[in-house]
């Protein structure tokens, strides 16, 4: 079956992996319809795929119908418009991060059925081959060491030689939904200072991808024991750490670089009979392979695979759509990055001496 799907978010990561995917998939999806606040991004992008509808507005489009399935990859929280879009019937396929609150994350799943799922959320590296080859093999996970590295965009999209961002977004409409947004992290974590602010914003933009990991391979985060940033040249860093659901610990190191010659990320398992290594380089090179290298008593042992996670992810979502096959993650995976992101908060603020408040004031157990 060929899905019809439209795509609301025609920014970097729509214009660098899906939409191309969107279109080398052309076997699976069929993309009808197109949706960005700058009028002149949404006319380009449209021309370039041979797209007939295009929207300005979401709401419009969803209003308007015709399509099967919605890709939300707009910026920050998607809450409204997965909710949205589930509603009409649609299934989503929405980019990190699904919500800022946990109010969001119990709206959507209000909306869900739990024995035919119709949202996926966009953690790609759950689907890449060197994780696969992992995930399902790990018993008596010791620790779980993430080192990420992670350059300034500049770094990161030179190749793709993408046009500067368009100038004619009409400034009420992004001062409405900076706004919006600002009023959910509000509702999340209260007035909190900059750094706390930051903290929460960093873990589900970009953090969030780790902890999908995580989650795949040993259970999740079973909390938050330790949270701190510290500024450095170029950039501030993250330190995460805490105990594994399944048994042992995690800790994650995460370092803004603006000057760092590429994106390096590095997910290391030490287990009871070895250690598996995979390290990622940036997300946006289509083809550029996760390096494996696994670490037993037969030896050691490296694996790529050049598909890439994303167009893995894309197929995946088409068989959650056409029959019914679960996500890696759906909401119960979104809504525990919120609620880790906010224990992180709430442990960073209580190392200056300072309160908790909004949602992150009421810690919640395991989700």
């Amino acid at each position: 079956m060929r899905l019809k799907v439209a795509v609301a978010g025609l920014g970097a990561i729509a214009q660098t992996v899906h939409l191309p995917l969107l279109e080398r998939r052309s076997d699976l999806f069929e993309v009808v319809a197109v949706c960005d606040i700058s009028p002149s991004l949404t006319r380009r992008v449209a021309d370039r795929y041979g797209v007939a509808r295009r929207h300005t507005d979401v709401t419009a489009m969803l209003d308007g119908g015709g399509f099967d399935a919605l890709l939300v990859l707009t910026s920050g929280s998607h809450g409204h418009v997965v909710a949205d879009a589930l509603r009409r019937g649609h299934a989503v396929l929405c980019e990190k991060p699904l919500a800022y609150t946990r109010a969001e994350v119990d709206q959507i799943a209000a909306l869900e059925d739990p024995e035919r799922p119709r949202l996926m959320v966009g953690y790609m590296k759950q689907y890449d081959p060197a994780v696969q080859r992992m995930a399902g093999r790990l018993t008596g996970v010791r620790a779980v060491q993430v080192t990420v590295l992670h350059p300034g965009d500049g770094s990161q999209l030179a190749f793709a030689r993408l046009p500067p961002p368009a100038g004619d977004v009409p400034a009420e409409v992004a001062d409405r939904l900076r706004a919006r947004d600002d009023e959910l992290v509000r509702a999340a974590i209260g007035e909190a200072g900059t750094e706390a602010r930051w903290l929460y914003m960093t873990i589900l933009n970009s953090i969030c991808h780790d902890l999908s990991l995580l989650r795949l391979l040993a259970g999740g985060p079973g909390g938050v024991d330790h949270a701190a940033t510290w500024p450095g040249p170029g950039g501030r860093s993250v330190e995460l750490s805490g105990p594994l659901r399944t048994g042992g610990r995690y800790a994650v190191h995460w370092h803004y670089l603006e000057g760092y010659p590429s994106y390096r990320e590095t997910v290391a398992v030490h287990h009871a009979t070895g250690s598996f290594e995979v390290v990622f380089p940036t997300p946006y090179l289509l083809g550029a392979a996760a390096r494996l290298t696994d670490v037993s008593v037969q030896g050691r042992l490296s694996f790529q695979d050049v598909t890439p996670s994303f167009e893995r992810e894309l197929v995946a979502f088409h068989e959650m759509v056409t029959l019914g096959e679960p996500p890696l993650t759906g909401v119960r995976g979104a809504l525990e990055d919120v609620v880790t992101a906010q224990q992180a908060v709430s442990r960073l603020l209580a190392g200056h001496g300072l309160p908790t408040a909004g949602e992150a004031r009421t810690e919640v157990g395991p989700v």
